[in-house]
């Protein structure tokens, strides 16, 4: 089995990217997603906000059919709150595994259960806190766990052009003096988030 993970801007892109592993054939229960909910897109109760990317998520031609048509991992998401990232919308093995560490009453077991969880199953620590930032600023993971033969076909999806590109933000957060995710730092609000992503556009 081999980890393999990416790390989306937008949740709808991520979403699309969780329908392709699982028309691939690697099992729900494989695949997990954790989402940023800072402006509360997701309510809570398995519906969206009426936000054009919300209704690409719920209702896009690629996540529809396959997620909706097969009860797929998105039809178990939830919302949880992870110290140093803030409330997520998240599901599958990566989420209970945060959720456990919830339940141990550990302040920033969250945040490491999640980094933890990573490097567990062979992500880089380097990048897991990469991961874990990126998600606190308003991002999507998603990460498989996939047999050796999937593994190609999962990292072409995971890697495709609309995925972060892992090393460039990593660069873009250390000139901005980060130096590793903080479970202690306070929640990116919706503001900022949307100012980060107005600076990554102009950017481009």
């Amino acid at each position: 089995m081999k980890t393999v993970t990416g790390l989306f801007d937008n949740y709808d892109d991520a979403s699309n990217a969780v329908g392709e592993l699982e028309a691939t054939g690697i099992p729900a229960s494989d695949i997990s997603i954790v989402a940023n909910n800072s402006s509360d897109w997701y309510d809570g109760d398995g519906s969206v906000d009426s936000s054009e990317a919300a209704e690409d998520a719920a209702g896009g031609a690629g996540i529809g059919a396959v997620v909706g048509g097969a009860g797929g991992l998105l039809t178990g998401l939830g919302i949880m709150a992870i110290p140093g990232v803030g409330p997520v919308v998240a599901a599958g093995w990566l989420a209970a595994t945060a959720a456990g560490a919830l339940a141990g009453a550990a302040v920033g077991g969250a945040a490491g259960g999640i980094i933890g969880a990573l490097t567990d199953s062979g992500v880089a620590e380097s990048d897991a806190h990469v991961y874990a930032e990126g998600v606190r600023r308003g991002g999507t993971l998603v990460t498989a766990r996939v047999a050796d033969e999937l593994a190609r076909s999962a990292e072409q999806i995971l890697s495709q052009s609309r995925s972060v590109d892992l090393a460039e933000r990593r660069r873009d957060y250390e000139a901005g003096g980060w130096t590793g995710f903080d479970p202690d730092a306070d929640d990116y609000t919706a503001d900022e988030i949307e100012r980060d992503r107005a600076r990554d556009v102009n950017r481009i």
